[in-house]
């Protein structure tokens, strides 16, 4: 009888593949594209676990082993490097989760089509301003000389040196990656809320349901799914944040704080030339990532299937 079930699931399977071959058709090209760029390039891992030669080439290179691990995990920089790399992860994930689905809601209740899409394209623009450019932006408006430690002086207040002070590196960092990206993270929300069936809100004010209450139990039940999905790929780029924004605001002061896991593979591996420690560190990097994505995924899964 088992036997006789797993048939009829390959029969069923072959079958949809019949049926819907133009769709596996399109999806091909995709499919090609992710493994010669995605999965060819993992061979280069293997310098990790060699003395790697570039005259020698990966094979021709001294096995070693994991050696390089054992050093990073063992070095004095490990754990400034984790916990900097997980604080900035971590509290930008917090502080920055919910604006977006904030701002989705709030354009929602606006009535006019055309403020709307006013206030949507505000919201968007910063996320096409490149990286170099926001980090000008924030040197120019934070320097010593800059309109906000003007204004803070002129009410009194003795500001710190933002660009130089450890403890507001994280502040402007955080805040600012906030800002450039919550009006382009709120797409998928406010595409969600379009399609909410207005029969809901309907029925929710024949009942007499206030502003809130639609919030509470029409918007943010269409907008979990949404937010859940969101959450597991956050958790799961915690390790993953980049080293061009973290590099481009270093100083030689703020150092303490800013110094993260990518900028340091980018400073071992590009500028020392020490590929095979930088490509140890690199995957452990990535390691650690795809642990968290994992079990970010069984904890949200169990989450929904309690809810069910």
């Amino acid at each position: 009888m088992k036997s006789k079930n797993i048939n009829e699931v390959k029969v069923s399977k072959w079958k949809t593949f019949k049926d819907q071959h133009q769709l596996f058709l399109l999806l091909l090209p995709a499919l090609l594209v992710t493994f010669v760029f995605k999965y060819i390039p993992m061979y280069g891992i293997m310098i990790a676990f060699v003395d790697y030669n570039p005259l020698k080439g990966i094979i021709g290179s001294e096995w070693i082993g994991f050696k390089h691990f054992i050093d990073f995990l063992s070095s004095p920089n490990f754990n400034i490097l984790l916990a900097n790399t997980l604080k900035l992860s971590i509290y930008g994930l917090i502080l920055g989760f919910f604006p977006p689905v904030i701002i989705a809601i709030m354009l929602n209740q606006v009535l006019s089509f055309r403020a709307k899409k006013y206030i949507q394209t505000v919201l968007y623009m910063p996320n096409f301003i490149s990286t170099v450019i926001i980090v000008g932006m924030v040197f120019l408006f934070f320097s010593a000389t800059g309109p906000v430690v003007s204004i803070l002086e002129a009410i009194g207040i003795n500001p710190p040196n933002f660009l130089t002070d450890p403890e507001t590196f994280r502040p402007l960092y955080i805040f600012s990656g906030i800002w450039q990206g919550m009006g382009w993270a709120s797409i998928l929300y406010t595409s969600a809320l379009v399609n909410i069936s207005p029969d809901l809100y309907e029925a929710a004010d024949i009942d007499g349901a206030n502003l809130l209450q639609k919030i509470f139990y029409i918007e943010l039940p269409a907008l979990k799914p949404i937010m859940m999905v969101n959450l597991v790929l956050s958790i799961g780029g915690i390790m993953g944040i980049g080293y061009e924004k973290a590099y481009l605001m270093q100083t030689s002061l703020n150092l303490p704080a800013s110094e993260i896991i990518s900028t340091y593979v980018y400073k071992i591996g590009l500028q020392q030339g020490n590929y095979s420690y930088s490509t140890a560190v690199g995957l452990f990097n990535s390691v650690i990532n795809l642990i968290l994505l994992f079990i970010a995924y069984f904890v949200v899964n169990r989450i929904n299937r309690k809810d069910k």
